[in-house]
């Protein structure tokens, strides 16, 4: 069956007996992660009891088929059921887990529990044989782990900072709306890095939130999309190169793409309504950063309104591209940057109205 998020949360409050198997899937490898370890506690709360909880590589699946299903039927020395973990898992897995879910379900009408079965893995598009197992089986279940919307965001870093009862401002909240969200486990450590910095009780503004959250793959990003924006193919490509290499997560980059260009089609809104390009720049909140400043002067005098509009829609297609076909993220990823980079130049060509 498929899981929602209500599903996955109802199922972690009351763990349905029916189900063997859950499958944690997506481009955020840190979700994954996240949810994998909350679904193992709900069924085993000390994950540090070897007894009862163990991890098998794909590898060593393939090797001894037999090994998931005579590991799942093992009897923890401390009682209990047991937890195993499958991480990295393909396609390749997917005959294996069928038979392994189908003498699950008779066991099941024998009354016979095995151990509960965690299983990870990454982008699986909706052809994917392994999430199709998962998705139709009724003792497994599959959940995508997507990178957080922006409303998600906000609720997590809110929710983070106010346990410890720290002040953020606005432009802030609106700095780490854009660099955060691309990966669950990354984004809590960068939240955990700005708490101990704060301190309970403390403040953060932009100037501290930009100091702590500021790591070489968040700069990378920017790059990328300070040049795209600008129709600088080269720039884009040394920085596409280095986002990838450093493991940003391919929607990730796309939706801070899209929410520069969102960014700066409300600023183009702002000057055509009469207000002078600087003074539409310098009241942009959050701030633009200094540094960046005569990029967004350069985008602002190329862009024309009706460009900006069919980028948006270009990006937001990107996006639900990498989450309803089967495509490569990155591929998809590249060709989204790229496009918008070419778009850049016809606008440049075409001369938009400058001031």
């Amino acid at each position: 069956m498929k899981f929602g998020a209500q599903d996955f949360a109802r199922f972690l409050r009351e763990p349905s007996s029916r189900i063997e198997a859950v499958l944690c899937y997506g481009p955020d490898a840190g979700l994954a992660r996240e949810r994998a370890l909350l679904l193992a506690r709900a069924a085993v709360p000390d994950l540090a009891d070897p007894f009862r909880s163990s991890e098998l590589s794909p590898a060593a699946l393939l090797a001894e088929p037999q090994r998931l299903e005579d590991e799942a039927r093992q009897w923890s020395l401390s009682g209990g059921r047991r937890v195993i973990f499958v991480r990295e898992a393909g396609d390749s897995l997917a005959p294996l887990m069928k038979r392994f879910l189908e003498a699950a379900e008779k066991e099941k009408e024998q009354k016979n529990a095995g151990a509960f079965i965690v299983v990870e893995a990454g982008e699986l598009g909706p052809r994917s044989a392994l999430r199709r197992l998962f998705e139709e089986r009724p003792s497994g279940a599959a959940i995508a782990c997507y990178p957080d919307s922006e409303r998600d965001l906000g609720a997590l870093i809110r929710e983070t900072l106010s346990a410890q009862r720290i002040r953020l401002s606005r432009d802030a909240e609106a700095y780490l709306l854009g660099h955060l969200g691309g990966d669950r486990l990354l984004t809590r450590s960068e939240l955990e890095k700005l708490a101990l910095y704060a301190g309970e009780g403390g403040a953060i503004g932009l100037e501290e939130a930009r100091a702590v959250v500021g790591d070489s793959a968040l700069l990378s990003l920017d790059d990328a999309v300070l040049a795209a924006a600008e129709g600088d193919g080269r720039a884009l490509e040394r920085a596409l190169d280095r986002v990838i290499a450093e493991g940003a997560s391919p929607v990730g980059a796309v939706r801070a793409l899209l929410r520069h260009f969102l960014r700066l089609h409300a600023i183009a809104a702002e000057r055509a309504s009469g207000k002078p390009a600087e003074g539409a720049l310098r009241a942009a909140r959050p701030p633009i950063f200094y540094k960046q400043m005569e990029s967004w002067k350069k985008q602002l005098s190329q862009w024309s309104e009706k460009g900006l509009r069919e980028t948006l829609q270009r990006l937001n297609d990107a996006e639900l591209a990498m989450k309803k076909t089967g495509f490569p993220a990155e591929t998809l990823l590249r060709e989204a940057f790229f496009a918008v980079a070419c778009r850049a130049r016809v606008e440049k060509e075409r001369g938009s109205p400058r001031e």
